[in-house]
């Protein structure tokens, strides 16, 4: 602390409020270990999320006050100051690392120490570059590679089941269609032949009515022949009742023959 007061007072209030932030880091991660409510831990890791915010726009002050001061500083110095922000920007990650692990172990995605996935991680990643040595960028940028590959592949297998998935639906209504098609065919079918079943009940019902009406007349016609039989056969002798075709009148009664010779 004397050290960083006699290069700037800026620099030494700085690493003091960083210092604070970290104990209350510490600090606070212990009690949250103790915190069993899920509710609780949430709010918990918001209010450390915003404490790293600090320290990290801390550090950034603390950087461009090093830069300032680098052409008035002597080697060693600048030295001391560039592994004192390294340490600084190693334990700060220590902790964002940490609220990660517990923000995926609660499923909250909705605190993000940067404020959105693209310019926040932009700037970290410049304020570690320039703690990092060649080696450590490039494996770095190897990470970063590998991951952007695995996140890709996961991607395409997605989007391969989305096809997969779309083509058998495609497929199911295709057949659904072909199913409807058959049964409105079907029904087409079905309506001719009750329409034609109709017809025919129609005709059939028109020639049973016809033939009970022919049937009725022949009975009559029968009846009225029968009666006349009878009455000719019962009184032979009426003359109101004409001779039927075909039936030979009754024979006539024999006369009372006369004896040509009388006895005496």
């Amino acid at each position: 602390m004397a050290s960083l007061s006699a290069i700037s007072e800026e620099l030494a209030e700085i690493d003091g409020q960083i210092a604070d932030i970290f104990r209350a880091l510490s600090n606070g991660f212990q009690k949250l270990e103790k915190i069993k409510d899920s509710n609780r831990q949430s709010r918990q890791l918001e209010e450390l999320t915003g404490k790293m915010r600090e320290c990290k726009r801390l550090i950034k002050e603390f950087d461009r006050e090093v830069k300032n001061l680098e052409y008035s500083n002597d080697p060693d110095t600048n030295k001391m100051l560039n592994e004192k922000k390294q340490s600084m920007v190693k334990e700060l990650n220590s902790y964002v690392a940490l609220k990660k692990q517990y923000a995926s172990n609660l499923d909250n995605k909705r605190v993000d120490l940067f404020e959105g996935p693209g310019e926040g991680f932009a700037e970290d990643n410049v304020l570690l570059a320039s703690s990092m040595s060649n080696q450590q960028l490039v494996d770095h940028g190897n990470q970063t590679m590998d991951e952007t590959d695995q996140a890709i592949e996961r991607s395409k297998k997605v989007v391969h089941e989305t096809v997969n998935v779309g083509t058998e639906t495609a497929a199911a209504l295709k057949a659904q269609t072909d199913q409807m098609s058959r049964i409105v065919n079907e029904l087409d079918s079905i309506h001719f032949s009750i329409k034609k079943a109709s017809q025919l009940v129609k005709e059939i019902g028109r020639q049973v009515a016809t033939d009970r009406c022919i049937m009725a007349l022949l009975f009559i016609i029968v009846l009225g022949v029968v009666a006349i039989i009878i009455v000719k056969i019962v009184n032979p002798n009426n003359k109101d009742i004409r001779g039927i075709p075909g039936l030979a009148p009754p024979a006539p009664s024999a006369p009372s023959r006369k004896l040509l010779w009388t006895p005496n």
